[in-house]
């Protein structure tokens, strides 16, 4: 008895061992992916058990996680799921069809593909299908030597699909390349062999319904979109490491949170230097460098300390006679234009390498240059004035184009390189084309813009508009996106700016002494930095470090923000103390900072 019961388990074994269920080899089932809720298990339990009862998102669920174990590498893994389960991957053609593409048997694949034809959403896909196949079949044959063949292939097999007539003809200029690395450059292929194919396959894939074979990497992409939402969704992101591809940033075991105090948002550095009210900051492109302009004519160059998000100074650019209103770093982030009161006649090209002037614009004692922006190449750049100069200059002061009867208040150039935008007295934004001298109108709004600037991308404008507060435009369809609110802005040439690693935030001053800090998809604020006493007129985000942050009042400091100190790359204190370059202690992080809705107010 004993021994009937050890050879009744060593069936049993012998069952399990195989790898798959009989009805996964045989090739019959349904088209769901799932075989039913009567098949037998093979893992090495009761036969006479019968599989669990999924609903069809369980099933759904198991065929993902046996693509995403396949994926790995972990292929007896999900054999034993399929099997238990009682679900397939894919349906039995599409299994022998990924089969064949994998082991470059392609008089096989195209057979393999025959039958799934009928399968299809879309028939005429077919023939791309198979142009795909032959394309790969043609390439491989031409690496491996086999230049007859190949030739075979294109004039029997690819040419006489008529599809996609233009990589054909770019295919048979490849038949007499010897050289493989030469022949894979030109075909825009990685060669023969594993990756190709697999390749190959994913593209294949695209045609086959979900019933048929899963989309390539199902379970990633799932995944990936799930931690994309939770990053949108999150006030304070801002790192782009949980965006990266799966198991290589961030964690999947819990819901994505960024702490508030990994945010901009404490008092690093406090900066005395200027004597006056400072109205303008501009970090340099690189994110080196940080210049500050001030009412009593001086422009400060400070170098950026990364590792413990402060500055120091480097020197000061001085011999201006009036205010500072505007500075425009060159792309190179080697050059500064200054750009003073209206009262003055000239704006001052400075080298900010060595701190020399390189030139002066000045074309008339009436003239008013306090708005300028540059050109792409760092040589050449636009300049105006509410007196109704608008002009084009290069780096020896020449005026190369001028647009008369233009009163401009701001300036920017989008990334065409060719299109100058110019906010005028008729709170409108223009496009402007000195090389074919035409304008035209893109955002109109009620009241007058103080300000405005670009994103990187040069599709979003972030406008500073009289009595209203920061308007978020889309240039491209013309269309208010959003109205920022919190701020006070009455008629204060107030500065704002985009921010954060993907310049997801919003950031501005503001008449009330604050700067208020959005992301960019919410009205309210999720930051209310509080410190200055009186108001702020400038914010400017570090483009190369995001967790940095500056703005300049009229109380005649500037301010560093960045996050509490324990996210800090380093720690940044001085000798015990948060010492700003002038040699005073910077305030505690969390004097001036308390909750309020979830805000740092």
């Amino acid at each position: 008895m004993q021994q009937q019961s050890q050879q009744h388990q060593l069936q049993q074994q012998q069952q399990a061992s195989n790898g798959s269920s009989e009805v996964q080899q045989n090739g019959t089932g349904q088209t769901d992916g799932c075989e039913g809720n009567n098949a037998q298990s093979q893992n090495g339990v009761r036969e006479e058990e019968e599989a669990p009862r999924l609903s069809v998102v369980q099933q759904e669920m198991v065929r993902l996680i046996g693509q995403h174990l396949v994926e790995l590498g972990l292929k007896k893994s999900a054999d034993l799921l399929m099997s238990e389960s009682g679900c397939r991957l894919d349906h039995p053609a599409a299994a022998r069809f990924r089969h064949c593409v994998m082991d470059g048997e392609w008089a096989k694949a195209e057979a393999a593909l025959s039958e799934l034809r009928t399968m299809l959403d879309d028939p005429s896909s077919l023939k791309e299908m198979r142009f795909l196949l032959l394309e790969q079949k043609y390439l491989e044959l031409l690496e491996s030597g086999q230049a007859m063949d190949a030739l075979t292939c294109l004039r029997s097999q690819l040419t006489p699909l008529q599809h996609n007539m233009e990589r054909v003809h770019q295919l048979s200029s490849l038949m007499f390349m010897s050289n493989p690395e030469e022949l894979r450059a030109a075909a825009r292929w990685t060669g023969m062999g594993k990756e190709s194919r697999k390749e190959l396959m994913d593209r294949l894939q695209h045609f086959l319904p979900p019933s048929i074979m899963l989309p390539p990497h199902r379970l990633e992409t799932l995944i990936l979109q799930a931690v994309e939402q939770q990053r949108t969704q999150c006030a304070y992101h801002n790192t782009r490491s949980d965006s990266q591809v799966l198991g290589s940033g961030g964690s999947l075991l819990m819901d994505h949170s960024c702490s508030r105090n990994a945010f901009p948002g404490t008092t690093v550095q406090i900066l005395s230097d200027h004597c006056d009210e400072v109205w303008i900051a501009r970090f340099s492109p690189d994110g080196s460098k940080l210049a500050t302009g001030s009412k009593d004519s001086t422009v400060i160059l400070w170098d950026v300390e990364p590792e413990t998000l402060t500055v120091t100074r480097r020197f000061t650019l001085d011999g201006h006679s009036y205010g500072v209103v505007y500075l425009a770093w060159s792309p190179d982030s080697s050059k500064l234009i200054v750009c003073l009161q209206e009262e003055a006649a000239e704006l001052v090209v400075w080298d900010t390498e060595r701190g020399e002037q390189i030139c002066k614009v000045s074309n008339s004692p009436d003239d008013s240059l306090t708005c300028a922006a540059w050109h792409k190449d760092s040589r050449k750049f636009v300049c105006g004035g509410m007196r109704g100069q608008f002009y084009q200059c290069d780096l020896e002061g020449h005026i190369l184009d001028s647009w008369e009867g233009v009163r401009v208040q701001c300036l920017a150039i989008q990334n065409d390189g060719k299109t100058v935008l110019a906010s005028d007295t008729h709170h409108r934004i223009r496009g402007y084309h000195f090389d074919e001298v035409q304008d035209h109108n893109i955002i109109q709004e009620d009241h007058s813009i103080m300000s405005f600037t670009l994103d990187n991308t040069g599709n979003y404008a972030l406008l500073n508009v009289a009595n209203q507060g920061v308007h978020l435009w889309d240039l491209r369809n013309r269309t208010l996106v959003r109205k920022f609110r919190g701020l006070t802005q009455g008629h204060f040439t107030i500065h704002s700016c985009f921010g954060g690693d993907n310049q997801d935030f919003v950031a501005s001053g503001s008449e009330d002494n604050k700067v208020y800090i959005w992301h960019h998809r919410r009205e309210l604020p999720v930051v209310t930095l509080v410190g200055h006493t009186r108001t702020v007129n400038c914010v400017t985000w570090n483009p190369r470090y995001p967790a940095m942050v500056a703005s300049v009042s009229d109380d005649a400091t500037v301010r560093i923000w960045g996050p509490a100190p324990q996210y800090r790359g380093t720690a940044s204190t001085q000798n015990g103390t948060n010492a700003g370059s002038n040699g005073r202690e910077s305030e505690s992080p969390t004097s001036h900072m308390f909750l309020s809705n979830g805000a740092a107010v």
